[in-house]
């Protein structure tokens, strides 16, 4: 009895230390490198999140059409590293972004580089996002 009990007091601890494994995915996987993006439009969500950050911006086409684009970045201690906050994008700036399509055809791609048009400011070394 006393080697059960000796054993559940040192496994049971040992199971709320286990930290729960999000999904990840290799930047290939997701995203295509010989499909070069570059979209202009107003920023409309920026989720300071990881494993990845992500914003999401409204693109008009020459037609008049708005079309929503999801953007992932780095993660956040990868983009503080390069100068980033949580306050670098702000929803209703407008801003270039220059990535690399989704592999699936969406409207999803990487965001290596982010121009502030308005300011000029670029926000630089964003990389390969899920490296």
């Amino acid at each position: 009895m006393r080697i059960l009990l000796l054993a559940l007091g040192l496994l049971v601890p040992g199971l709320f230390a286990v930290k729960p494994v999000a999904a990840h995915h290799s930047f290939a996987a997701v995203f295509d490198e010989t499909q070069p993006v570059t979209l202009q439009g107003i920023v409309t969500k920026f989720e300071w999140t990881n494993p990845h950050v992500y914003f999401l911006m409204d693109v008009t086409d020459e037609d008049g059409q708005v079309a929503e684009w999801a953007f992932e970045l780095l993660a956040t201690s990868v983009l503080q590293n390069l100068g980033w906050t949580r306050n670098s994008l702000q929803a209703g700036e407008f801003v270039q972004v220059q990535g690399e399509l989704a592999r699936d055809g969406s409207n999803f791609a990487s965001g290596r580089a982010i121009t502030k048009l308005r300011t000029g400011e670029r926000l630089v070394g964003v990389g390969r996002p899920g490296g």
